[in-house]
């Protein structure tokens, strides 16, 4: 996470959790036009709807005009962490252990940057995956640039079947 990324969930995270709702991350992205998006996932024990994106936007936006902590034009999103969640803290890598993942690094590590595996466990400020080739590797958190779960849409399939 980068350090404006620290800046700015230090300042949001107080109204989402003063609203009842997990602040998951932020992140910065592009959208289809290449404009700037600041995306900012939410949670709730019972999910989130579109109400309650849309509160929580009116606030952060709120909170966003006042403090300006962000240059430039910039649009804002408010989205639940869906099927393919992103994992932004070690506490998120504990919560999902035995869950499959894709994690991408800054920088190359044992040869790559992209892994996608199960997490094994979370040791000393580093994430243990197994690869689907059964090879265990310990990455340090402060390399991992983006990680997601991987949804089991074929196990969800058979659930809904029934």
């Amino acid at each position: 996470m980068s350090h404006s990324a620290d800046k700015l969930t230090s300042l949001l995270e107080p109204v989402v959790t003063g609203l009842g709702y997990e602040m998951v991350g932020i992140e910065w992205a592009t959208d289809t036009r290449g404009r700037k998006v600041l995306r900012i996932y939410i949670d709730a024990e019972d999910g989130v709807t579109v109400d309650d994106c849309e509160q929580v936007s009116r606030q952060v936006s709120a909170l966003l005009d006042v403090e300006n902590p962000v240059r430039g034009a910039y649009m804002l999103e408010i989205s639940s962490p869906g099927l393919d969640r992103p994992l932004f803290s070690l506490r998120h890598f504990e919560r999902f252990t035995g869950e499959p993942v894709r994690i991408q690094l800054h920088q190359l590590f044992e040869g790559q940057r992209r892994f996608k595996g199960t997490i094994l466990s979370v040791k000393d400020d580093q994430v243990v995956i197994v690869t689907s080739e059964g090879k265990q590797v310990t990455i340090p958190f402060e390399m991992i640039e983006k990680a997601r779960l991987i949804p089991d849409y074929k196990a969800m399939m058979k659930g809904n079947s029934r």
